[in-house]
């Protein structure tokens, strides 16, 4: 009798382990999963009121959001005697890259974002697509820090084309957001990025070090981590920048 219950205990510790062991084999840049699901307020909130050049599409694991990256909004870099120009903001002035074109975007983000081990820092080019397909970018221009020579040629929106003509927000602006709390787009892995206040409309005081808490918001009822806009005026430009640091998340693609 007592061999018997020893096998029977034996083969209980055995299925125990072996049950557990599957919850420790995980991607190293991945936490445990995330419960929030983000395709809905993606599904809502995507799309260009000019342009038309905004498209969602959502599988298993994933949402692809394709743009043209054109903005529907008035801006410069449209050019003078185009129905969307307006004049630069004060002594700003344009760019060498004058004009912008229309581009073939697709970013892919997961359904159910989750926290990375290692948070991988964001790097020039586009950190996220902003809800009118609009490319986000970082502080950097150039493979540098944001510099006057930057800055001094953003349209009213806190943004410029780049060398390929590619059209950018890099900073808060009107017609992305201004001192607010709305929600302006999404990053590269999957969480939302708001302006500067949170949506009791005060201003966040527990951002970690990549400028993000989790908390529900006016488009989550269940607690997500989310980016905020900084509200630190960045070097000396008066702007304040959409994102620094590292992703909070594992970033998906980007394809131009």
């Amino acid at each position: 009798m007592r061999k018997i219950l020893l096998s029977i205990a034996l083969i209980c510790l055995f299925a125990c382990q072996n049950n557990d062991f599957p919850d420790e084999i995980m991607d190293d840049n991945s936490s445990s999963g995330s419960t929030v699901d983000i395709s809905n307020v993606v599904l809502t909130y995507f799309k260009n009121e000019y342009t038309d050049g905004v498209s969602v599409e959502i599988n298993d694991n994933n949402i692809l959001i394709r743009s043209t990256g054109l903005p529907d909004h008035k801006t410069p870099y449209w050019g003078e005697g185009h129905e969307m120009y307006e004049e630069f903001p004060g002594t700003n002035h344009a760019n060498m890259n004058t004009t912008m074109i229309s581009w073939n975007y697709v970013m892919t983000i997961p359904i159910y974002p989750e926290e990375a081990n290692n948070k991988e820092q964001t790097e020039l080019g586009p950190v996220g697509m902003a809800l009118n397909g609009v490319p986000l970018y970082n502080d950097y221009e150039g493979g540098g820090l944001l510099q006057e020579n930057a800055w001094s040629t953003f349209d009213a929106s806190g943004a410029h084309p780049g060398p390929n003509e590619d059209y950018h927000y890099h900073c808060e602006g009107t017609y992305l957001t201004v001192d607010d709390s709305n929600l302006i787009g999404f990053l590269r892995d999957g969480f939302p990025i708001y302006g500067r206040k949170d949506m009791d409309g005060t201003y966040p005081d527990d951002l970690d070090e990549n400028g993000g808490h989790e908390r529900v918001t006016y488009d989550f009822s269940e607690s997500i981590y989310h980016y905020h806009v900084s509200n630190d005026i960045y070097s000396t430009s008066g702007l304040y920048v959409i994102k620094s640091g590292a992703y909070h998340g594992t970033k998906g693609t980007f394809m131009q």
